[in-house]
């Protein structure tokens, strides 16, 4: 299975992001279910403002039994 490009650049965004001390953990609500979800955003400025860019949210309960590695 291959990586796609939009998913590696927004992930070489997400580690300069990290390094520069630029993320926030935000609480957001799900914008189909309402249910609440902890967003990773990068942070960024337009003049005085904040932007936060959101990556994805943690996972709820044990993130093994969310997730499948890839198969062979």
């Amino acid at each position: 299975m291959s990586i796609p490009d939009h998913a590696r650049a927004n992930f070489q965004t997400l580690l300069r992001a990290a390094a520069d001390g630029n993320l926030a953990l935000l609480e957001c609500a799900d914008a189909e279910t309402g249910a609440v979800r902890y967003v990773i955003c990068a942070v960024g400025r337009d003049g005085g403002e904040f932007l936060f860019t959101p990556f994805g949210h943690l996972a709820d309960g044990n993130p093994y039994e969310a997730y499948r590695p890839p198969e062979p």
